[in-house]
């Protein structure tokens, strides 16, 4: 009996170990396929996507062991990413192009004759110039019959033009038509008598120009001096220059201002800040030249143009005509001054002809830039 119960008994204690050894956990489990207990301190990959116990890693990735640390952030390190910063050689190089940009002038002028013929056929070296009082270096020189170019047209809309000023609408109209090609050259129309007024701007239809002259009405006080000062500041300066243009201004107008704001030298500063060339044509046909004329005179002359005085109403349309051909009788000169410094200064330009007998009309000088 007793050896009955002793074989119950370790028949018992054999099925109970059994049991206990199949839920303890196996000893070859590897402890990372417990989850962590700080997930963040993951890198951010694997917090994302965590692989299953077991999977293989892609054959292109590298061991966990050989991971890099993830890069600073820019604002942490204070440096840029590599591919943002361009190499201080190419800044340099850039730098470099800038400076040489700088003290390169560029200026186009006329010659005539002493019949007032245009010459159109010298050369470089029939040419000297003086920057500044001190001989400069000649980079580049050609002759400019088709350059494009930006034109203001100013028409004087005083009480005082009155009696001939659809003449003269008539006659800025024509001018237009003839001297704007479309896609090439562009053109605006402003009126002013106390204050100046835009009936066109800039643009290339010539249809779109004449209506803007037809638009201009007489009357009022005359602010030349503040017109001519708005034309080259407001529209010219902050026209975009691709490239060489020629920038003129066509005034009409008595020459008579009793409204300004500024006066007629600061006007003339302004138009040489733009590298404007003004032509003045006088609305005075009483046959003597008067106060006005004499200021036309003296606009007309600083920048480089031409005054034109038609005492008869007819003339007006030649002196329109006389522009139209100097505005395509050009040279084009670039030339390195002599101790060039970019300090904002003027400097002042002269180009003299070797043959004493030809006549040079350029704009007096110009604004060095400013570092």
């Amino acid at each position: 009996m007793k050896s009955r119960i002793f074989l119950l008994l370790a028949v018992f204690l054999l099925l109970a170990g059994s049991l206990i050894g199949q839920t303890a956990p196996p000893a070859s489990v590897p402890a990372e396929q417990n989850p962590p207990a700080n997930p963040s301190a993951l890198p951010d990959d694997k917090a994302q996507a965590p692989e299953a116990p077991g999977s293989s890693a892609p054959t292109s990735a590298p061991p966990a062991s050989a991971t890099p640390p993830p890069a600073a952030p820019a604002a942490a390190t204070g440096q840029a990413p590599q591919p943002e910063s361009p190499p201080k050689s190419d800044s340099d190089e850039s730098l470099e192009t800038i400076r040489r940009v700088v003290n390169e002038v560029r200026v186009v002028f006329t010659v005539t004759d002493r019949h007032g013929h245009y010459i159109k056929d010298l050369k470089g070296s029939d040419f000297r110039v003086i920057d500044d009082r001190r001989p400069a270096e000649l980079r580049s020189f050609r002759s400019e019959t088709d350059l494009p170019l930006q034109v203001g047209l100013l028409v004087d809309a005083s009480n005082s033009v009155r009696d001939r000023f659809k003449f003269e609408q008539e006659a800025a109209i024509e001018f237009l038509n003839a001297i704007v090609r479309p896609r090439y050259d562009k053109a605006f129309v402003v009126g002013f008598d106390a204050t100046p007024e835009v009936t066109q701007d800039f643009t290339d239809s010539t249809e779109n120009l004449s209506a803007g002259v037809r638009m201009l009405r007489a009357g009022g006080g005359t602010a030349m001096y503040d017109a001519l000062y708005f034309a080259c500041r407001d529209k010219l300066l902050k026209q975009e220059q691709t490239g060489p243009v020629r920038r003129a201004i066509i005034l009409l107008s008595d020459g008579e201002d009793n409204l300004s704001h500024v006066t007629r030298e600061e006007a003339i500063d302004m138009a040489a800040r733009a590298e404007v060339i003004v032509y003045t044509i006088s609305t005075n046909i009483s046959g003597m030249k008067g106060k006005g004329d004499k200021v036309l005179e003296r606009i007309a002359d600083a920048t480089g143009g031409r005054a034109f005085f038609p005492f008869q109403m007819r003339d007006v349309s030649d002196a329109f005509l006389s522009i139209q051909e100097e505005l395509r009788s050009q040279y084009a000169m670039a030339y390195k001054p002599a101790d060039f410094v970019a300090d904002g200064r003027y400097r002042t330009i002269e180009i003299l002809a070797q043959d004493k007998g030809l006549k040079v009309r350029t704009r007096k000088g110009y604004y060095a830039p400013k570092p």
